[in-house]
């Protein structure tokens, strides 16, 4: 098991999660990294004393370093503090960065040899090929802290032999708009898309739940992860989420992880992995769940999955455009400057128009991640200026 961490991350709903597993397992926190909430991270610092602290926004940076200035704990800004924070502390770092911000950190993390808890599943959709080449160079573990992904590792570490894997079902759990049509899912506010049936999550991953770009996002991942073709992943609708997902092999026998819903199980498996730790959660009552169900997706109803499903096939830059718009796009839902069906249509116009074919560099794939946003932007403006000219006129 891992001595020290890094957590990058680390005020969100994983990042939190990963401190009270840290805090059990007396694991030691070297380096901590958020994005703007000094607010928590501050306190965070306070009770771990890690030898650093990494805030992506420079005034919060700068207020953080005001607060702190009583500790030894130095406090650095920016992309380059993220990255330092991922490259040079902890046996492990955790990625629970939300967004592609997390591809540079987990790149110089993988160069100096840290083992990854990769919880920033965006790292994969938009460098997937670049992040699995680095592991294979540098040989790093990467641990996936998703339940689904968390539970296919799982299976296959039983097995042994991933030459035999055939084919992976991820499972989901079809969110809280399971089974409507698009038609009544009009006029849909944030607090109700966020709504989770099952999990408790940010709202960033919850709107993507939702919409099931989160499932897409997971397609896309996997892919990478565990070398396969878009062809060999199935998705299922799980409502119940205790099925996490499933592994099939060649001879046709199913291997299947199954556990209450609560992230606290595929975190700890990441940071203890190959061993387990005893933890407070309960396995699964299954004579009180009585019957668990499955269900094709309904990709008409929910096109981010498909959209997701053809960026991988596609290929080159479009899963990163299609990452990079969904984000924008999400953000805008949630302020309320665009609705929730205008996220499927921002990122495929954003896929349409932008994608490029081809292997794709990092300085590209940023390039596109960049580019996509601006235009996703501008969209927005339009579509709002459209709207007050209607309601002036």
């Amino acid at each position: 098991m891992i001595k020290s961490l890094s957590v990058l991350g680390c005020t969100g709903s994983i990042g939190t999660q990963t401190l009270d597993a840290a805090r059990q397992l007396g694991l030691r926190v070297e380096a901590l990294a958020a994005h703007s909430n000094i607010k928590l991270l501050e306190a965070q610092a306070r009770e771990f004393k890690p030898r650093f602290v990494a805030v992506y926004e420079e005034e919060a940076a700068r207020a953080l370093k005001r607060a702190l200035a009583d500790t030894e704990i130095a406090v650095a800004s920016g992309a380059g503090g993220l990255k330092d924070a991922a490259e040079h502390f902890g046996d492990c770092v955790v990625t629970a960065l939300s967004g592609a911000v997390g591809l540079r950190p987990t790149l110089a993390a993988m160069r100096a040899g840290r083992r990854i808890a990769l919880a920033n599943k965006e790292t994969l959709v938009c460098g997937g090929s670049l992040v699995m080449a680095r592991a294979k160079e540098t040989g790093t573990e990467i641990i996936p802290v998703d339940s689904e992904h968390s539970a296919i590792f799982q299976c296959l570490a039983a097995q042994g032999d991933r030459r035999c894997l055939k084919r992976i079902i991820l499972t989901g759990s079809g969110g809280p708009f399971r089974g409507k049509v698009l038609a009544e899912m009009e006029g849909v506010t944030p607090k109700r898309a966020i709504r989770h049936p099952n999990w408790k999550m940010g709202a960033k991953i919850s709107v993507d739940s939702a919409t099931l770009m989160n499932k897409g996002l997971e397609f896309i991942e996997a892919m990478h992860l565990f070398g396969v073709s878009p062809e060999q992943i199935e998705v299922i609708i799980h409502p119940e989420s205790i099925i996490h997902s499933m592994a099939v092999f060649d001879d046709g026998c199913v291997m299947a992880q199954l556990g209450v819903p609560d992230m606290k199980l595929p975190i700890r498996y990441a940071l203890t992995y190959p061993e387990r730790a005893e933890s407070d959660v309960p396995a699964p009552d299954f004579a009180q769940l009585g019957k668990l169900h499955f269900f094709e997706p309904d990709l008409t109803n929910f096109p981010c999955l498909k959209l997701a499903m053809d960026c991988a096939k596609f290929g080159g830059t479009a899963s990163a455009v299609m990452n990079a718009a969904n984000e924008k796009a999400v953000a805008a839902f949630l302020s309320g400057e665009t609705d929730f069906l205008s996220i499927y249509e921002l990122a495929y116009e954003a896929v349409s128009k932008l994608s490029s074919p081809g292997q794709s560099s990092l300085e590209e794939i940023e390039e596109a991640d960049f580019e996509t946003r601006a235009f996703v932007r501008a969209r927005i403006r339009e579509e709002r200026g459209r709207e007050q000219f209607l309601i002036e006129n």
